[in-house]
């Protein structure tokens, strides 16, 4: 498979080696430097293109794609309030959009975890929900665009609950999420449920960023050849 990369930070990287690892080749490689490679026939010439950048670019990024009929995988998040415009676009120009706010295969275990444990405690109001959520110190967007797909589960299935906020509760109905910025950390997610008399917790710790580049690459084995808009719950129907 002929894959573009966009981005060619320490994701860009590991994306490549694994890429490359499983006997595909790379065709093409956009960075800050050399935005004009959109328009070149070795980006054009990708079945498809991992999208790992900086919130303020990626709408871009993807709209330069679907022009060039690139299907995408995007990792990038931090810009998804305006996601619904970007499918629109995307559903007008026939395009193909592979988007998820964590390609881990662990963390999307994780958040069915978390769904199904909702559905449970969504039955013993003594219990009050909140997230932590920590990352590395470069990581722009707080709280994570995983910690926001992990409460949305959470809403989803717990009545109590009809908003997340970020750092402390407001009301009762709201599902608190702490951001924490520490050292070099790929992610960490921790769902807490306390009542006067016990505590229930479920947490993922992500070791490498090396989990999240490998499900890229197998998002993008998925995407090749097919059109529209795609999730990990495509890939993963679990």
């Amino acid at each position: 498979m002929r894959i573009a990369l966009i981005g060619y930070g320490k994701m860009g990287h590991e994306i490549e080696q694994i890429a490359l690892n499983r006997g595909h080749e790379i065709v093409s490689i956009i960075d800050m430097d050399n935005t004009g490679e959109f328009d070149s026939e070795a980006f054009r010439s990708a079945d498809v293109a991992i999208e790992f950048t900086r919130p303020e670019v990626a709408m871009s990024n993807l709209s330069r794609c679907f022009d060039a009929q690139v299907p995408v995988v995007c990792g990038t998040t931090g810009w998804t309030a305006h996601l619904e415009e970007v499918k629109k676009e995307m559903a007008y120009k026939n395009a193909t959009l592979f988007w998820a706010s964590n390609f881990s295969l662990g963390v999307n275990i994780f958040a069915a975890v978390n769904r199904y444990l909702a559905k449970i405690m969504n039955s013993y109001p003594d219990y009050n929900v909140s997230m932590v959520e920590v990352h590395h110190t470069q990581k722009l967007d707080a709280p994570s665009g995983t910690a926001i797909t992990l409460a949305e589960g959470i809403l989803d299935e717990l009545d109590r609950k009809s908003k997340w906020v970020k750092e402390v509760e407001g009301c009762s109905e709201d599902l608190a999420i702490v951001s924490k910025r520490e050292g070099a950390v790929p992610g960490i997610h921790e769902i807490i449920y306390e009542s006067e008399m016990d505590v229930i917790s479920i947490k993922h710790d992500a070791k490498t960023r090396r989990g999240f580049a490998l499900g890229a690459v197998l998002a993008a084995e998925f995407t090749a050849g097919k059109k529209g808009f795609i999730t990990m719950s495509d890939l993963l129907p679990f």
